[in-house]
């Protein structure tokens, strides 16, 4: 037997039709609010390229962080606003929304408490962790959203690092009630082989709700673009797990 026929070569996938997410729930474009979109001219050739990717809507999620990005309902919306107008001025039709992206801290905390929330959907509540220490009260803040009355959606799971090599605490997560949002830049290698390798984890074990951008800079789009035919993207597509195509059904996100 020949080498050609021991080694063959890989088989090429299609590149996915990004249309099919529908909706992407986890992206920075309000200008100059935290570490995403820096003006307006960012803002609008980002939508611009989600809108030719195919995308149907985006709910832009600015950072809620105590100690860098206090944004507030008024905060998010009024600059939400002037990216609505701005967009619709220069022809662009895809949808625009916002909630938010709440770093767990006690401050999110109080703002459960308050119920002074931005929600996805009206329905989820979007919240990342530390990406270096583990938070050992990480319960807490997932009883605390589901007890507020919403779902929370755990943003880029795959990329906290002290959970590596494991789905235990992203099973408990589901089970207690949260989704698993990931990035799609992470299939993509895009921050570090390890985090790749847990990306592929999580959709092996059928544990991923969202597959988003989280798009800070239209860099992030383009490497997309570029890595559009990854096995584990058609893998979350073909699975009938993600929801993202969910959140076009509903009526704008209200503020609590």
């Amino acid at each position: 037997m020949g080498l050609l026929s021991i080694f063959k070569p890989q088989q090429i996938l299609p590149a996915i039709d990004f249309s099919q997410l529908v909706v992407d729930m986890h992206s920075h474009l309000i200008p100059g609010i935290d570490d995403g979109a820096k003006n307006m001219d960012e803002t609008i050739a980002m939508l611009a390229k989600f809108e030719s990717l195919g995308y149907k809507k985006v709910i832009t999620t600015p950072h809620v962080y105590s100690d860098c990005y206090r944004n507030t309902p008024e905060t998010i919306l009024g600059g939400l606003k002037n990216v609505q107008k701005t967009a619709k001025d220069l022809g662009l039709t895809i949808e625009i929304e916002a909630a938010a992206e709440y770093y767990c801290d006690e401050y999110f905390l109080d703002l459960i408490e308050k119920k002074e929330l931005l929600p996805i959907d009206n329905k989820y509540v979007l919240m990342e962790f530390s990406f270096h220490a583990e938070m050992d009260n990480w319960r807490e803040f997932v009883f605390g959203v589901r007890a507020a009355g919403y779902t929370p959606i755990i943003a880029h799971f795959e990329r906290y690092i002290y959970w590596l090599g494991s789905t235990k605490v992203a099973q408990e997560m589901v089970e207690l009630g949260a989704k698993l949002q990931l990035n799609y830049n992470s299939l993509a290698g895009h921050y570090g082989p390890s985090i790749k390798k847990q990306a592929e984890l999580l959709i092996s074990n059928n544990l991923i709700s969202f597959l988003a951008t989280d798009c800070h800079r239209i860099q992030h789009l383009r490497i997309m673009e570029d890595n559009a035919n990854n096995a584990f993207v058609h893998k979350l597509l073909n699975s009938g797990l993600l929801l993202n195509n969910q959140l076009m059904k509903q009526e704008h996100a209200l503020v609590h």
